[in-house]
């Protein structure tokens, strides 16, 4: 079972990570976190563990309705909570790759018909997004 849908887009890293937002947010995502882990890297690595790494951001992206509705089903849920999302450019790439978690590995956790639900739920939304990154205007208008 794979566990992220994930699409490389042709954008800059910062245009990426903007749209990434964007995306993220018309289906109803806010960001939680955001771990920069080419940052964390450089100070607890050093610069060249971070240079090798190349853009990596992991987004905690949360909807609250639909975290709400997993809570409720099974309180547990939480600790695979916020759904993460990577955009991360290698230092030598050519795009820029976005992968989300499938939220069909709750499913693989729980036996609970509401937590299935949400997890149908988020799937359709998180693919919405990178959908919609993926016909994205690249041409910079």
């Amino acid at each position: 079972m794979s566990y992220t849908h994930a699409i490389t887009i042709p954008l800059a890293w910062d245009e990426a990570v903007r749209r990434t937002r964007e995306a993220l947010a018309g289906q109803g995502f806010g960001i939680l976190s955001e771990i920069d882990v080419r940052a964390t890297f450089a100070a607890k690595l050093g610069a060249g563990a971070a240079e090798e790494l190349g853009d990596y951001v992991i987004l905690g992206a949360c909807n609250p309705a639909l975290a709400s509705r997993a809570l409720s089903a099974e309180p547990d849920m939480g600790a695979l909570l916020p759904c993460n999302v990577v955009v991360r450019r290698g230092k030598d790439a050519s795009g820029t790759t976005v992968q989300a978690i499938d939220p069909q590995t709750m499913v693989a956790l729980s036996d609970s018909p509401a937590v299935r639900e949400v997890a149908n739920d988020a799937d359709t939304r998180l693919r919405a997004a990178l959908h919609t990154l993926s016909g994205a205007d690249t041409s910079g208008n």
